[in-house]
């Protein structure tokens, strides 16, 4: 039966966490691609009911979405939906 020397266990450790490294950085990359396909997917469901879409600025987008979301319906309809 073989021994196991410390530099065999700190090997297997510095693999074990090469290994982390790769899982966490895996873990952001596939949660950044779920938020990037969300974003796309929401800003397409806003564009269908704006009124040529193209023509206004982001700043005019958030203000529609500000003023519409600050009203007391949405508001209602939104706690009823949590």
């Amino acid at each position: 039966m073989s021994r196991r020397t410390s530099e065999d266990i700190q090997s297997q450790i510095d693999q074990l966490k090469n290994l982390k490294k790769e899982v966490v950085a895996k873990e952001k990359a596939q949660a950044r691609k779920e938020r990037t396909r969300r974003l796309i997917q929401r800003g397409a469901i806003l564009e269908q009911y704006l009124f040529e879409p193209e023509k206004l600025t982001n700043e005019q987008i958030s203000e529609i979405v500000k003023y519409a979301f600050n009203t007391p319906y949405v508001k209602e309809y939104i706690r009823g939906i949590r």
